[in-house]
């Protein structure tokens, strides 16, 4: 059905680690290309349980695997300075002999945006973040790709001869995963980017249907190529990521009884798998399952998807 179709999956990072370390591991022996996890300070339902930093996560499951990818769904400028950051890549890439990829994006209105606020401060707007978010990340494309020493003095960030010797293991640069679906963030994604992600339109979930879906990430990828186009850049050079659990197909509400939801059978994960690599994608995220969650799910049946849905879309 398709070319290349790479299934990934996201570990929120919940977990103690002597628990954690043996998901991770499970996600390598599985075969997963990569597994990702939140780079959050607290998220949604979440926030009044356990949940631990993104960054010693993954350098913890570094040093528990040796062939999985690992990389953040999505990192922002909301808690974020891109020096601070550039330094923990070059080490996380580093411990990972070069198995590091960034997702990153704008950020949005949750606990991301409130946590540092002093009491009479307002969280950005969503054109701020747009604006930090245009500043930073061709500031740490540039920390990252001459670690002898950066100098920047922005409107938002600054940086007086910044190093990050010797750099990162991959070169020029560890790859970055841009999410994005406005026309400043596809133009990032455009230029700066190794990979686009996206997790399909926010208000189809509640009232839309799988149908609607389609189109809007259809419409997602034309203004994509569009980016691309004017940035002088072929689109086929981007990986497109969907990460998956936010879309109708996943809403019980919205979702046909006859053919399920994608992760309640591996016949049903092939479906929406195969319509939307038909698109274009050439990756998709998956949540691990977390039990009583919006992320809930059968565990042999995921890792059964794990194992054979990849097989059966070619």
């Amino acid at each position: 059905m398709v070319g290349v179709m790479r299934l990934s999956t996201v570990i929120l990072p919940i977990h103690r680690w002597a628990e954690g370390q043996k998901i991770w591991r499970r996600a390598e022996d599985l075969g997963f290309h990569a597994a990702y996890t939140y780079d959050h300070l607290a998220w949604r339902t979440f926030r009044d349980g356990p949940w631990f930093g993104a960054v010693p996560t993954l350098t913890a499951a570094a040093a528990a695997t040796a062939t999985l990818r690992l990389g953040t769904l999505v990192t922002s400028p909301n808690f974020r300075h891109p020096v601070t950051l550039a330094k923990e890549l070059i080490t996380l890439d580093d411990i990972s002999g070069g198995r590091v990829t960034l997702g990153i994006g704008a950020g949005g209105n949750g606990f991301d945006a409130t946590t540092l606020l002093k009491g009479d401060e307002e969280p950005w707007t969503p054109r701020e973040r747009a604006d930090r978010f245009g500043e930073f990340v061709p500031l740490l494309d540039k920390l990252l790709r001459e670690p002898a020493g950066t100098t920047h003095e922005g409107r938002f960030y600054s940086a007086t001869e910044a190093r990050n010797i010797p750099g990162c293991v991959q070169r020029p640069r560890l790859p970055f995963a841009v999410a994005a679906t406005g026309p400043r963030g596809l133009k990032l994604a455009a230029r700066y980017g190794q990979a686009w992600v996206t997790t399909g339109d926010p208000k189809l979930y509640e009232a839309g249907t799988p149908e609607l879906s389609i189109e809007a990430l259809a419409g997602q990828l034309t203004k994509l190529g569009k980016a691309c186009a004017e940035t002088g850049r072929d689109t086929a050079e981007l990986d497109k990521i969907l990460l998956t659990g936010f879309t109708p197909d996943f809403n019980p509400a919205t979702t046909a009884p006859r053919q399920g939801r994608p992760l309640d059978s591996l016949a049903a994960f092939v479906d929406f798998a195969g319509r939307h690599a038909e698109l274009g994608f050439t990756e998709i995220v998956v949540h691990w399952p977390v039990a009583d969650s919006v992320f809930g799910a059968d565990q042999q049946v995921f890792e059964r998807i794990a194992t054979e849905a990849v097989a059966q879309l070619r």
